[in-house]
This record gives structure tokens, C-alpha cells and sequence, in this order.
């Protein structure tokens, strides 16, 4: 059995690491005006990739994910929350959001933009979902029911629980997505206790977010990255 500090590290440094390079690129880009400041997502992305990464890989054997279970029900969670997230602009005729990370500011470049590309998609269908999953589902769903939150069984179901993480969920997304964050948030929850498996919460984010990539790229509207 893993220590509990070592536990509680291994859920929770990632996602602190991965906020505090979040907060420093958005503090660069409001303050740049060459290129590498002004567009520090181009490097600070790719930053985070590698390091959460590394964490992960560091920390993997505090992690619990159990097997897949209920694929299907988990795959139907995450193309209904890939429609939420984009309904607004593909349905509702909501204004674009053509603002955000824009790869085709590369594109004179070849090999850069192609290698810009892959690791914008290894942060957006790997890294991300383990980083928040592990977060989210492994340790602050379990952490309200108990401190010593390596005592519950994951996908223990409790309304405390439930909502804090859905409202910590949403609010660590910009404004505008709110809305949908709040359902995607409650959704995964309901995949954490309906299938009691970490890696069914990762798969789920991680189809969510291979799809919006694509639609991403199809559509150009960065403001979703």
C-alpha cells in the first residue's frame, strides 16, 4: 500500500503542475508582443505535455484504473458530451470562436506545424484526460466522502461529492463554457459510478476530446482548444 502522502501527491501534483503552466501562458500571452510571448501556447502546450507526462509515468503505480467496463455506455457519454460542447455553434447558430490556438500560424513551416499538431493532440487525448481524471474522479471525488481518500472505493457514490467536483469541474473552465462544463462534469461522475473504473472516466474524456480535436480542425474554431 502507497503512503498516503505519496498518494496524495501522485492525484494532485499533475493537475497543480498543469495549472500553473496554464496560468503562466495566459499570463505571457496578455503581457507579449514578439511572437514567443505573445503565442506562448506554441511552446508552453508542449511543455505541459511532457512534464504532467512525465509525472504520470512517475507516479504510475499509485494509480488504480481497474479494466474497462461498460464500454459501450461510455462511449455513448462521450459523443453525447462532444454534442454539448459543440450544440451551441453547430446547432444553435452561436458566433464562432475562431480565437485560440491557431496552428496555422505554422503552416509555412512544415515539420513544425505537423509536430505542433501531434502534440497539441497528445495533450488534448492523453494527457489532459489522465491528468484531470486522476484528478477529478480518482482524488476529489473520493477525497469529500474522506481526507484518506485511498480508503474509497472509487466510484462511491455521495450528493456532497457529486456536486462539489461538478462545480469545482465547471469553474475550472472559462466562462463560456460553462454551461456545458457543468454536464460534462455530472456526466463523468455518472461514468465513475456506474462503471467503478478509473480507465472507463479516461476513455470517456478521451473520445470527448479526440472528437473535438477533429471538429476543431475541420471547423477552425481554436476558442475550443
Amino acid at each position: 500500500m502507497q503512503s498516503h502522502r505519496r498518494q496524495l501527491l501522485a492525484h494532485v501534483l499533475p493537475m497543480v503542475l498543469f495549472l500553473a503552466l496554464l496560468a503562466l501562458c495566459q499570463f505571457l500571452t496578455a503581457r507579449g508582443q514578439i511572437f514567443f510571448r505573445r503565442h506562448a501556447e506554441f511552446w508552453i502546450y508542449p511543455a505541459q505535455t511532457i512534464l504532467c507526462g512525465a509525472l504520470l509515468l512517475w507516479f504510475r503505480r499509485c494509480y488504480q484504473f481497474h479494466r474497462l467496463k461498460k464500454v459501450a455506455f461510455t462511449l455513448l457519454v462521450a459523443v453525447a458530451v462532444f454534442g454539448i460542447w459543440i450544440a451551441p455553434q453547430y446547432f444553435l447558430n452561436f458566433a464562432p470562436r475562431p480565437v485560440g490556438f491557431d496552428p496555422t500560424l505554422l503552416e509555412s513551416n512544415s515539420a513544425t506545424y505537423w509536430s505542433t499538431i501531434l502534440f497539441r493532440f497528445l495533450r488534448l487525448v492523453v494527457v489532459v484526460p489522465l491528468v484531470e481524471e486522476v484528478f477529478w474522479r480518482g482524488f476529489l471525488l473520493r477525497f469529500v466522502i474522506d481526507e484518506h481518500f485511498e480508503r474509497v472505493p472509487f466510484g462511491k457514490f455521495n450528493w456532497l461529492s457529486f456536486a462539489v467536483v461538478t462545480v469545482a469541474f465547471t469553474f475550472s473552465h472559462s466562462r463560456p463554457d460553462w454551461p456545458a462544463a457543468f454536464i460534462t462534469g455530472a456526466l463523468y461522475n455518472v461514468v465513475a459510478y456506474r462503471t467503478q473504473s478509473l480507465a472507463s472516466c479516461v476513455l470517456a474524456h478521451a473520445v470527448t476530446n479526440l472528437l473535438l480535436g477533429l471538429w476543431i480542425m475541420q471547423t477552425r474554431q481554436w476558442g475550443f482548444w
